[in-house]
């Protein structure tokens, strides 16, 4: 493996940028974009009050096929947890080296060969966004809107362990329900009483029965809490219920049920309350992505390996708008949302090496 210099990496790793750390999110975007404008990009910020900002980095435009490429700035690890990049000969290890500062160097540095053997970048903009982690509650609306505009969305998450190209997300939604019913003595006023723990009881059955393994499709009610103790009827009760699916068919079947199941509780005199609902829509094969998947096969010389991942990114929000979407091109790693976090060094050179290949080709950026 040749020598590799990671220390402008381990600079942007070292700098905290967990989701509600702002300012620390934005140092990161302030570093990044020192580092795109002296590759001709222009710098567009989406500026926000609370969270970190998001950030577009726009290139010249001119005839042919246009790529957007994704990432994130926000990692999971608050100040003072997880903190310090380090390296051995295999690996390197910190806060978001594959999750996903090292997707987005990898990004960075394959723009760079771009740039070198090109003279130029055209027609490749990138997105980077402060909230991944969080759910991209602000940031998909933005995402949605920018995707659109590109032929091809190339997402930075890890690859797997071969390298693997994500070609499917579960779509992911999120419920809370609370159940009003009405307190009374277990022992001498029972039947006026109106019971919230049976009736999500009766819930929690009815949802967690809409899951079918075969398609791809569960439910979990992840998380139950009511009542006051042995000698109450339970006045009250909350449920917290996550949906996963492959195929957006489940996600109206499951998502019609949610409605269905809490409108019509099997306890009489309750009162329930349905929020929440569809974090990021289903990432699902097509065949405009196999046409690109096959095209980029022929720019590498090689076969890619294919994967479908139960996890989200914002691959689900890119797909959902019709635009054609990979995911998987940042470098292997794997301790993820852990402090065991790292990547594999081998594997992060051979993603810029393809990546400098595919954003030159489907570009059309002509070589010097």
């Amino acid at each position: 493996m040749p020598n590799y210099d990671f220390s402008e990496l381990a600079s942007i790793i070292n700098i905290n940028s967990y989701t509600k750390n702002k300012a620390g999110v934005d140092d990161v975007a302030g570093v990044f974009s020192s580092l795109m404008t002296p590759l001709g990009f222009e710098v567009v910020t989406h500026e926000r009050e609370h969270i970190g900002n998001h950030t577009h980095y726009v290139s010249p435009k001119r005839a042919g096929r246009k790529i957007l490429a994704l990432g994130h700035f926000d990692t999971v690890f608050p100040p003072n947890t997880f903190t310090d990049f380090s390296e051995d000969d295999a690996w390197i290890y910190g806060p978001g080296v594959c999750d996903m500062k090292g997707g987005n160097h990898v990004l960075l540095e394959a723009l760079r060969k771009v740039k070198a053997e090109s003279g130029e970048i055209s027609n490749i903009d990138v997105l980077m966004v402060s909230d991944e982690e969080s759910g991209s509650d602000d940031s998909k609306s933005l995402t949605r809107d920018i995707v659109k505009d590109y032929d091809l969305c190339l997402v930075f998450e890890a690859a797997g362990i071969n390298q693997d190209v994500v070609i499917a997300r579960k779509g992911i939604a999120t419920f809370h329900i609370d159940i009003e019913g009405k307190a009374a003595h277990a022992g001498n006023h029972y039947e006026d009483g109106v019971n919230a723990n049976l009736a999500a009881a009766h819930m929690l059955i009815a949802l967690t029965n809409l899951t079918d393994i075969e398609k791809g499709t569960t439910v979990n009610a992840g998380k139950m809490q009511g009542g006051i103790g042995a000698n109450t009827i339970s006045p009250s009760a909350k449920l917290i219920v996550e949906a996963r699916f492959t195929q957006s068919s489940e996600r109206d079947r499951v998502l019609k049920a949610f409605e269905n199941i809490t409108e019509t509780p099997h306890i009489e005199g309750v009162k329930v309350n349905l929020s929440g609902g569809l974090q990021r829509d289903v990432m699902q094969p097509s065949d405009h992505q196999k046409a690109y998947i096959s095209e980029l096969e022929a720019l590498l010389g090689k076969s890619l390996v294919l994967e479908k991942r139960g996890g989200v990114s914002d691959a689900n929000v890119a797909s959902s708008t019709g635009v054609a979407t990979l995911d998987g091109f940042g470098p292997y790693g794997d301790g993820d949302h852990t402090v065991h976090e790292r990547a594999c060094k081998k594997s992060y050179i051979e993603r810029i090496e393809d990546v400098a290949t595919i954003l030159k080709g489907v570009a059309g950026t002509n070589a010097k």
